[in-house]
């Protein structure tokens, strides 16, 4: 037997014969061309079919998977709309006189080797789509037939690397489970496999070799593991972990529909954090009570070098207030700066950026940004039932002054005879000690809270949460928190408002029957995690 381990994607147990996923590669040659407007031509139609056979794939994949999932196809779209990739093909073509197929080639390479180091790039972590949508291009170019994936037999299916659309194409009765030679955790390729929740292990490296072609494999999705040729007891003791992770997701299934309440009738909410449009499809899925927070910044981290027009956000929560229907959905509003860099607006060398120019201070810094996603927050609330959420608030004076524009763009739509939700709420996160301490006097003045526990531990700890130095040093449990959190829920609640905890202590199940009794309202966690905390909380006495 012979263990590989890679980083697991997608949980389960498969267990099967490997066969390796050979995808038609045709050799690209530089090639002298005489007349390079007609290569520029052929490119540009090949693109235009590409574009149609995107929003082909888009249009399945929605009624296979969900719309939130399917629009990560409008990424591969964005790429075939980026004026510089677009231009740096032509560019190759005109001033070079390369045939069309060897530009793309080069300007693929190129624009990835460009945009792929930088943080908030959107091709960071995605370059397997910038690779799948030249690929595409390549084969209408060279007039080679789509790839099928099909096959009488069930497998489990090896690969270099995956596309997100040849991942899409996978049909879960065939393909039992997947492992790949390279790829990211966070690539559409691997949201795919989860989606379609095929037990999967990537990043193996040069240890998966083809020579294990035919083998019998089992694929751990748990820790990460693929066994080649397994002994008896490994697939003993395999086959047993499938069946106790059937049982558990059986046991979780039936708690859709149920409440959130202890056995001695305490109610909780609990609610979805989310970072994307993607993720909604597993927010309904796993029965959320709502979203609790949708963090916007990663809206504009993935625009590139251009912010997110108002219709681009529109479209983005609209689509977040429909699927959610009269569950509400939580929109913090960016909180860009710190760690979370974006191309489209520079930020200067800070000495401590965490504690510098970010949240609510960019927000009212950069009022027209801020208005831009104001608008689109607004418009989109009459599809359901959205609210808005400040960060960072350290003053009375910054909650009052995020409060007067919000004021400022609801007048301009009103004048404009555009829609909106006029009783919409407004609240605010509480993420530092000084919103801690004036927490009384924002409740009387906002409608709902929400603690930002893993920011304001950091600041109450004064310790960098990441740094490994101090990691010993660092208790997101220290009892100031603890009784920071309680402080909070006591002047929230003395004025009838709502408090809810969305950092990661919400999903520590340790702390439930604690924040329970203190009167918490909501909490908010990964939608994985809403379940195995509705159990929790059942449970509880």
């Amino acid at each position: 037997m012979i263990t590989l381990t890679g980083k697991k994607v997608a949980e389960g147990i498969a267990v099967g014969r490997l066969t390796f996923y050979k995808r038609g590669k045709k050799e690209i040659r530089r090639i002298y061309v005489e007349d390079a407007k007609k290569e520029v031509l052929r490119f540009k139609k090949a693109c235009e079919k590409a574009v149609q056979e995107i929003k082909e794939l888009y249009a399945e994949m929605t009624r296979e998977i969900g719309e939130a999932n399917a629009a990560m196809f409008e990424m591969q779209l964005m790429v075939l709309e980026d004026v510089e990739y677009i231009d740096s093909v032509n560019n190759i073509i005109m001033n070079q006189k390369f045939n069309a197929e060897y530009a793309v080639k080069e300007a693929t390479n190129r624009f990835i080797e460009k945009y792929a180091p930088r943080e908030a790039s959107y091709v960071r972590g995605h370059e397997a789509d910038v690779h799948d949508v030249a690929t595409r291009i390549l084969r209408i170019l060279s007039r080679v037939r789509r790839e099928k994936l099909l096959t009488d037999d069930t497998f489990i299916m090896a690969s270099r690397d995956l596309y997100p659309s040849e991942a899409a194409q996978l049909d879960r009765n065939k393909v039992l489970g997947i492992v790949t030679m390279y790829g990211t955790i966070n690539s559409h390729t691997a949201m795919l496999a989860r989606t379609k929740e095929i037990p999967s292990v990537i990043g193996i490296g040069e240890a998966l070799k083809k020579e294990y072609e035919g083998k019998m494999v089992i694929i751990d999705g748990f820790e990460g593991k693929v066994y080649i040729e397994p002994d008896q007891t490994t697939m003993t003791k395999m086959q047993e972990k499938q069946k106790m992770n059937q049982r558990k997701a059986e046991t979780l299934e039936r708690l859709k529909g149920k409440e959130n309440v202890t056995q001695s009738g305490q109610k909780i909410d609990v609610s979805a954090n989310i970072t994307s449009k993607e993720d909604i499809e597993n927010v309904i899925r796993n029965d959320a009570n709502g979203v609790g927070m949708f963090r916007s910044e990663f809206i504009y981290m993935e625009s590139g070098s251009r912010f997110p027009t108002e219709d681009q956000q529109f479209q983005i929560y609209k689509l977040a207030a429909e699927s959610m229907g009269t569950k509400r959905v939580v929109i913090r509003t960016a909180d860009i700066g710190g760690e979370k860099a974006v191309d489209c607006m520079e930020i200067l060398g800070e000495n401590n950026p965490v504690m510098g120019y970010r949240g609510i201070r960019v927000s009212l810094d950069k009022e027209e940004m801020f208005k831009t996603q104001l608008r689109a927050i607004l418009r989109a609330s009459v599809y359901g039932n959205l609210a808005i959420m400040f960060p960072m608030i350290s003053s009375i004076e910054e909650a009052i002054a995020a409060k007067n524009v919000l004021e400022k763009v609801k007048r301009e739509l009103y004048e404009e005879k555009i829609a909106y939700d006029e009783n919409i709420q407004v609240g605010v996160m509480i993420e530092t000690p000084a919103a801690v301490m004036i927490s009384g006097e924002l409740a009387r003045e906002m409608d709902f809270f929400s603690l930002g526990t893993n920011d304001l531990t950091q600041y109450t700890l004064a310790m960098d949460r990441t740094n490994r130095r101090i990691a010993g040093y660092y208790n997101p449990k220290h009892p100031a928190l603890i009784k920071m959190i309680r402080i909070v829920a006591n002047n929230v609640h003395l004025e009838g408002k709502r408090i809810s905890i969305c950092g990661d202590l919400a999903a520590d199940l340790s702390m439930t029957e604690q924040f329970i009794n203190m009167g918490i309202d909501e909490l908010s966690v990964a939608p994985s995690q809403i379940l195995a905390l509705r159990k929790h909380i059942r449970e509880l006495k």
